[in-house]
């Protein structure tokens, strides 16, 4: 009894623990591949795309290129000192600027940063610090008066801070002053897909559905804010014709996106099949 005793209380408790475990979540819906409409090449396509009406915005790093979105031909440049543009991820138009999700990946500890450029010249606006928030920032988007940004985390031997790996990434809600208000968490599944990276692009979608990516897999997974508690529902996946990184919604085409593959430094714009879940 002295062995067995102790063996039936662990399988005791056990059995508790599974009774309590929440259900699976039901299984994304696969949809068809997005079909590609545009493809270019832009030497500063490394880290993420975004895009107007008229011009598409190349980044890697501390380099913005501004294409004209009909002839692909580049008509500005910013190019910023490593020292103070390590390593923007992202940027998004919002109105006559060029928003940029930046940090200092991959040093520790992570900081991270907001920078705005003029979308006509591409000259550098202003520059807003974040406070230490856990994680690098990757992207940042304006919805309604506030804003929702990604907080990357990654492995260790990836650009992670020790004790928090790809599992730590977030989602936040910040207001106009960029306090936080909300966060939410990744689903296993699609953290499952991120690791040993994390995030790299996301943007709310013209149906209210948030999309994002990964680092590498050329995919895209639809996102909703939960009813109730702190992960994020995944929606539906969609293949595309790019890996990974940061991308743009068109607002002014219907249901496209652009894309870049880094190794080849395309920039793709294509349009995504519409979610009905």
């Amino acid at each position: 009894m002295r062995i067995i005793a102790p063996l039936l209380l662990v399988l005791a408790s056990s059995a508790a623990l599974a009774e309590d475990a929440p259900p699976p979540a039901p299984p994304a819906t696969l949809l068809p591949a997005a079909t590609v409409v545009a493809r270019w090449t832009a030497e500063e396509a490394r880290q993420g795309v975004a895009a107007d009406a008229r011009f598409f915005y190349a980044m890697s790093n501390n380099v913005i290129g501004k294409y004209d979105k009909r002839s692909g031909k580049r008509v500005a440049r910013f190019e910023g000192d490593k020292r103070l543009y390590p390593h923007m991820n992202s940027c998004v138009v919002e109105g006559t600027e060029l928003v940029c999700a930046a940090s200092n990946h991959p040093g520790i500890p992570m900081a991270s940063a907001v920078e705005f450029f003029d979308t006509a010249t591409l000259h550098h606006v202003r520059s807003v610090a974040l406070p230490p928030f856990s994680g690098s920032l990757t992207w940042i988007e304006r919805r309604g008066p506030d804003w929702f940004a990604m907080f990357a985390n990654y492995d260790e031997g990836r650009g992670g801070e020790p004790g928090h790996d790809h599992r730590w990434t977030l989602l936040m809600r910040l207001d106009a002053q960029f306090r936080p208000l909300q966060s939410w968490h990744m689903p296993e599944d699609v953290l499952a897909l991120f690791a040993p990276m994390s995030c790299s692009g996301g943007s709310w979608g013209p149906d209210g559905l948030l999309y994002i990516t990964g680092h590498d897999r050329a995919e895209m997974y639809a996102m909703r804010l939960p009813e109730a508690g702190t992960v994020l529902e995944h929606v539906a996946t969609i293949p595309l014709p790019t890996g990974g990184q940061a991308f743009t919604w068109d607002r002014s085409a219907t249901r496209t996106i652009w894309s870049i593959e880094r190794k080849t430094h395309a920039v793709v714009a294509s349009t995504i099949p519409r979610v009905t879940r």
